[in-house]
């Protein structure tokens, strides 16, 4: 599956320089702050903005309201297409190489998209708040699993990429003066969550169930830190078989999928507030790109506490899990890899590296709002971050369809039961837990991030 496999080179260990060019976390970084300093440098040389390249759908009740906004933006909507096109082309190039497929596959990829942002602003829609980057899920879910999804359209859907150019994007509407008032209290809720998590299903795994001691690590590493990127990371890193990383990949991707229609619906029950909706999302969510859809169906509020949370929280957890698991599986569970010792550089290796473009995305809009007056500050935020959030709705919904068009639900029902038992039982801890620390115990914090 497309979803899987963008991840597998995205945390494949780094060999040398000439991996700059093949890995999705730099080329995430890369075009993610080139698309930032664009949109600064149209500001500042005098010339408007991005935002007349920017569609913001209006909600309508009648279709026709639609058709007009569309017919009268189509030259944006143009250079909106070409603008993705050149940049993501760029990166294809030099992750896969397969740029001509590519060319096709976005082009349908975007017609979806502006078909499904016009659906989403159906008022009908709003009513029954089905948010779009949901209903690009679902479209996609229900196209996957009753057609065959073509290569050269695969070939587009490279969901790891756009979540992590979405979160460097996000940076920018995060002042980095909150990152660093938030960080301690997220990797505070991070430590607690993934140590409970990680040992919950370890020792289901190993002492109930049976399960070798490197899958039931990789198991609990995808349920307690970032999904995906940590089952294939870990499970490198202790050396776990191969169809036990697939098993371990698609109990991440079944449990998001759940996650994303269980949270908001329980948030919505439960009359939690945005910001502790978010920091719950972030909490007890598996994977970046499920969870963002999870926040975006609540509000903007959620998406940043989902963001803190996650990001800055548990994803950053991946290359210590990395180092402490390599070097238990090395010293206590197999004598066979006596020889291969875990250094302080597999922690570079396997840290997230699009999280330090979102760090640096917020510091540069930190650093020039900061040197601003407050009409030069209103003139950023209307022409600078405005901009740079719209284009990031855009990546989210692209991330959103291609997560649904790349999953087939039937794939991920043959697990087994007892690594689907073991995960379940992390998810059990999970959800509780992190209800408990985003609204109880750290909710008032939550409810002050803006």
């Amino acid at each position: 599956m497309g979803y899987v496999s963008s991840e597998k080179k995205s945390t494949a260990p780094s060999g040398g320089w000439s991996d700059l060019w093949k890995l999705e976390d730099y080329w995430a970084m890369w075009l993610g702050l080139a698309i930032i300093l664009l949109a600064i440098a149209f500001w500042w040389s005098g010339n408007g903005s991005m935002n007349w390249i920017v569609l913001m759908m209006p909600n309508f009740s009648d279709y026709r309201t639609a058709l007009s906004y569309i017919s009268s933006h189509m030259s944006a909507l143009l250079v909106l297409y070409l603008s993705f096109l050149v940049l993501f082309s760029i990166a294809v190039k030099a992750l896969t190489g397969e740029v001509k497929r590519f060319l096709v596959g976005f082009t349908v990829l975007f017609l979806m998209s502006v078909l499904i942002s016009v659906w989403g602003s159906w008022d009908v829609m709003k009513l029954y708040n089905v948010e779009t980057p949901l209903l690009a899920l679902i479209v996609g879910l229900v196209i996957s699993n009753f057609l065959k999804i073509p290569y050269w359209l695969s070939c587009a859907l490279q969901t790891q990429f756009y979540i992590k150019l979405g979160i460097v994007l996000m940076g920018a509407s995060l002042p980095f003066t909150l990152i660093l008032q938030a960080g301690s209290t997220a990797f505070a809720q991070a430590t607690i969550i993934a140590v409970a998590t990680f040992l919950t299903i370890y020792w289901t795994g190993t002492r109930i169930f049976g399960l070798d001691k490197r899958f039931a690590a990789t198991l609990a590493a995808g349920g307690s830190i970032c999904g995906v990127s940590a089952s294939i990371a870990i499970g490198g890193a202790v050396k776990a078989e191969k169809q036990h990383v697939s098993m371990a990949i698609s109990l991440v991707i079944l449990y998001s999928i759940i996650m994303i229609f269980i949270l908001p619906l329980a948030i919505k029950a439960l009359n939690i507030l945005p910001g502790q909706a978010g920091a719950w999302i972030g909490t007890a969510e598996f994977a970046d790109a499920p969870g963002m859809a999870a926040a975006a169906a609540i509000n903007e509020q959620a998406i940043k506490t989902f963001t803190l949370m996650k990001v800055v929280g548990r994803d950053m957890f991946i290359g210590i899990w990395c180092f402490i698991t390599a070097f238990t599986s090395i010293t206590r569970w197999d004598k066979r890899y006596a020889n291969t010792q875990p250094n302080a550089r597999d922690i570079w290796i396997r840290f997230p590296k699009f999280v330090l473009g979102f760090f640096v995305a917020s510091i540069i809009i930190t650093f020039l709002d900061a040197s601003a007056n407050v009409v030069t500050s209103k003139a950023i935020d209307f022409n600078v971050i405005k901009p740079i959030i719209e284009l990031r709705n855009w990546v989210f919904i692209f991330t959103f369809l291609s997560i649904g068009l790349s999953t087939r639900l039937k794939e991920l029902a043959s697990v087994g039961w007892k690594p689907f038992a073991a995960f379940t039982a992390g998810v059990l801890i999970n959800i509780p837990l992190g209800y408990l620390l985003s609204v109880v115990i750290m909710g008032d914090y939550w409810m002050t991030i803006k």
